[in-house]
């Protein structure tokens, strides 16, 4: 019987890391539709079945292996109110140039594993950006998770799904639809909502 030295890597993890290593490789190479997991695994030296066993399917590798980094602009060297306006072209920029990101989304769609490390990308990357701009520290959480739903959503339409309008808008179109609104959650305060006017008695809405 063999015995693994003290403070030794796992031979599991070792299979993990060869997983991963091949996986980054060659999605960088094939992109997420043509790579195949028994591309993966041979490139990695080990049979496909030990990559079901360890990551489910191809989603699940992918999303192990994707460690994606959003490259936002430094919105606080630009005049506030241009804010918006750069994030959604940064992010149109990204979703058009990079089939990584869209990949991850599609998968994120059916994959806990994948949608974790959506949220986990999101969160830590643009949480940090709603926090140096919104007015109220407090307020940074809901408003970066109120800009990804306008982001996300318009990825899911025209990337995604490829509803026609969504897809044949202009880049300057799908920006002058989106910026106001994710201006106004980046920087401007939140009016509170106050109850719902109702009508005195007696009276009636003509």
């Amino acid at each position: 019987m063999t015995m693994e030295a003290p403070g030794a890597p796992r031979r599991s993890d070792a299979t993990r890391a060869a997983i991963l290593e091949a996986a980054r490789e060659r999605f960088a190479a094939d992109g997420y539709e043509r790579a195949t997991i028994r591309a993966i695994a041979r490139d990695a030296g080990i049979d496909p079945s030990m990559v079901m066993r360890y990551y489910g399917n191809k989603e699940g590798l992918f999303a192990a292996a994707s460690e994606f980094d959003l490259r936002l602009p430094e919105l606080g060297a630009l005049p506030a109110r241009h804010a918006g306006a750069a994030l959604v072209t940064h992010f149109l920029d990204r979703w058009e140039q990079d089939e990584v990101l869209t990949a991850l989304l599609r998968a994120a769609v059916t994959n806990e594993v994948a949608a974790e490390r959506a949220r986990a990308i999101f969160r830590d990357q643009l949480g940090p950006v709603a926090l140096a701009m919104c007015p109220d520290p407090a307020e940074a959480p809901r408003r970066a998770a109120l800009i990804a739903s306008q982001i996300v959503g318009m990825a899911m339409a025209r990337y995604v799904l490829r509803f026609p309008p969504a897809v044949e808008m202009t880049h300057d179109e799908v920006v002058a639809w989106l910026a106001p609104t994710v201006q106004r959650y980046l920087t401007e305060p939140c009016a509170e909502a106050g109850p719902q006017a109702r009508p005195e008695a007696g009276s009636r809405t003509v």
